[in-house]
């Protein structure tokens, strides 16, 4: 694995894992620029980072901070799935990896993969595998990633799950009032 808290070579930029801190340098805000990422108090971030760091070396965010603005500027996750197949191996996850508008470009995406990635092998994984758009492929396709299989979704709000079927407003109204009535649902 990457040394944890290594400077990329002529820049003012440190990779290193997320710290408590981070709050205030701009990490939600970064993480707003690829998803929804609704307001985190300072006491949810802090419980939260926590419970994050219980899990130590199986559960990972990396940041590249810019030591000059001290903002976070880039971002991604690695997790540890401990399986029974393969002789209990393990499988690393990787989500979540966003580089901040106004520095893409500087090759920040691929550090951030390839520490994910130097992670997950450091901690015995067979395989590091990741979901991407189609827009993003030719980028994980440089950092040695290769389409393999499709990825499947579902999501446990019953309203999009509904919507997602095509019906209409009035339908999405009724069913799922009576969907969330349901014993079991």
């Amino acid at each position: 694995m990457e040394n944890s808290n290594s400077s990329i070579e002529g820049n003012n930029l440190r990779v290193r894992k997320l710290e408590l801190s981070d709050k205030s340098k701009g990490f939600l805000e970064l993480l707003r620029q690829l998803t929804v990422c609704d307001s985190v108090s300072d006491k949810e971030f802090e419980d939260r980072f926590k419970e994050i760091s219980m899990y130590g070396d199986d559960h990972v965010i990396c940041v590249i901070e810019d030591e000059i603005s001290g903002k976070i500027i880039a971002s991604g996750s690695v997790f540890i799935e401990k399986k029974f197949i393969r002789k209990c191996g393990k499988v690393g996850h990787i989500e979540d990896v966003v580089v901040d508008a106004g520095s893409r470009g500087m090759q920040l995406g691929k550090k951030i993969v390839g520490f994910l990635a130097d992670h997950a092998r450091s901690m015995g994984c067979y395989k590091v595998i990741l979901d991407c758009s189609d827009e993003n492929k030719v980028f994980y396709e440089k950092c040695g990633f290769k389409k393999k299989e499709i990825q499947m979704h579902r999501t446990d709000d019953p309203l999009k799950t509904i919507v997602g079927l095509g019906l209409t407003d009035d339908t999405v109204i009724v069913d799922t009032v009576t969907c969330l009535n349901m014993d079991g649902f």
